[in-house]
């Protein structure tokens, strides 16, 4: 079984102070906490470090794949911070922040077609994301702040009454989503299409080289704010493809909005295309980025973990 670097040690009074206190939230699956010990408290103490000796409440990326366990582990720190040390751990996901339905639609009108579908950069708030850190960063005791709320179910954003609210001092942000830290290419990169959606919907490559010019622009101020990322690193897409078809039984079940738009399996396998690029250009280039890469299998269990400049 892996186990956590012997490099990484981190302080063991952080440790021991964590180790008895498990997350008690209800969703965190079993398979997650068989590697409590070897994997995830070590981790959480090791990012303590991080969090106590940060100036300002940092912010800690968690980049994966669909289904790859982000919103497992940012629900599982939220929770173990919170227990042992009384921190105040908000999460951000990448998904609260999309464009709403409606304009979504003018996008593609405007842009291109495939830009009515959720997901690649370019269908997100990023100005209001860029602000959120700033302001959740400078809370004061008793400020409030106000998160969006997505529902995917309805693939629409939620009315403000169901929004997340944040009472300051924030300790830390956990920052979660798929594509966080994706990078931009060359052009010439873009030219050929990687499946069936490029090559039907995007022949002369305009929605690509335009997600492109986003990851170049907007998203690299965005992610700037990153202090420390972590990689949830999936297997292959054929992995994504079967956790993103378990996930969207979940989202109807949790749907919370007025209309019902989740996706039969015919309609996740084109849904993931639009994926597809960027989660492949992230399982080869975003290892050399990010500070810490878990491998994850198809258990859903963590195979190997790499490192890239760990500050402990």
């Amino acid at each position: 079984m892996t186990g956590w670097p012997e490099n990484l040690t981190p302080d063991p009074s952080r440790l021991n102070a964590i180790l008895p206190h498990p997350p008690a939230d209800t969703r965190i699956p079993e398979g997650w906490l068989s590697q409590w010990q070897e994997i995830w408290a070590p981790l959480a103490a090791t990012l303590a470090g991080i969090i106590s000796d940060s100036p300002l409440p940092p912010v800690i990326g968690i980049h994966g794949g669909q289904g790859s366990g982000k919103s497992t582990l940012s629900l599982a720190l939220k929770d173990i911070y919170k227990a042992v040390f009384g921190w105040n751990i908000v999460v951000v996901s990448i998904d609260d922040l999309y464009l709403s339905h409606a304009d979504r639609q003018s996008l593609s009108k405007d842009i291109h077609p495939l830009l009515a579908t959720r997901g690649v950069p370019g269908t997100h708030e990023v100005d209001r994301g860029i602000a959120l850190f700033k302001t959740l960063r400078q809370l004061k005791q008793g400020d409030t702040c106000s998160i969006p709320a997505f529902d995917k179910a309805s693939d629409d954003r939620l009315p403000e009454t169901q929004w997340h609210h944040v009472t300051g001092p924030v300790d830390a942000i956990l920052f979660e989503g798929w594509c966080i830290g994706c990078q931009p290419v060359q052009d010439e990169l873009l030219y050929s299409p990687v499946n069936e959606l490029e090559e039907q919907e995007d022949e002369d490559g305009v929605w690509r080289g335009w997600v492109n010019q986003q990851l170049a622009g907007p998203y690299k101020e965005w992610f700037s704010a990153i202090d420390f990322l972590i990689m949830l690193k999936v297997p292959d897409m054929a992995a994504v493809q079967r956790w993103r078809t378990q996930q969207e039984v979940g989202n109807k079940k949790m749907a919370k909005g007025s209309t019902d738009r989740s996706l039969d399996e015919a309609a996740i396998q084109r849904f993931i295309q639009h994926y597809e690029r960027l989660t492949r250009q992230a399982l080869t280039r975003l290892p050399e980025l990010a500070n810490l890469i878990l491998s994850i299998n198809d258990e859903h269990k963590v195979a190997d973990i790499q490192t890239r400049e760990f500050r402990t």
